[in-house]
């Protein structure tokens, strides 16, 4: 059972994950193309392609930690340190997420299609949120390869 709760967390991390990170972090320089040639309407098709690609895949992403947790669980190394590390920082990661990045996009959106008055986020801090999402993702990946003090010598 172990082995197909870690295949299934690996698959959700691959399937889920990746996608987000790559469309997350195509979004800004996106966005910025679209700002500077409003008239050229692929630009913004492409960033609201990028958008629905971040938020589908986030939900989906959400089986990553459940599949994580019930790997964890049964190999019993739930108090483990790396883990625990590993767990704080996809909670950073996903609450940058879902109040960083998806609402800044939403609001990008929303000014390139012209239907708010509120303030434009900044792409740059956009693609600053997006690039510690990215950074926070890769240090759970190498955790997750590493694993200080595993027993198991992988």
């Amino acid at each position: 059972m172990t082995k197909l709760l870690l295949s299934l967390h690996v698959l959700a991390a691959i399937i889920a994950i990746g996608p987000v990170t790559v469309a997350a972090s195509m979004f800004p320089a996106t966005a910025r193309r679209a700002f500077t040639t409003p008239a050229d309407q692929h630009h913004l098709a492409t960033a609201r392609t990028l958008h629905r690609i971040c938020r589908v895949y986030a939900a989906i992403g959400l089986a990553v930690p459940v599949f994580g947790l019930a790997t964890a669980a049964s190999l019993g190394v739930l108090t483990d340190i790396w883990l625990t590390i590993s767990i704080a920082l996809t909670g950073a990661a996903a609450g940058i997420l879902a109040l960083a990045i998806l609402p800044d996009q939403t609001r990008i959106l929303a000014a390139l299609s012209g239907t708010t008055s509120q303030p434009v986020p900044s792409t740059a801090q956009l693609a600053m949120f997006t690039g510690i999402f990215n950074l926070l993702w890769t240090v759970v990946t190498v955790l997750m390869i590493v694993r200080p003090g595993s027993t198991t010598g992988a």
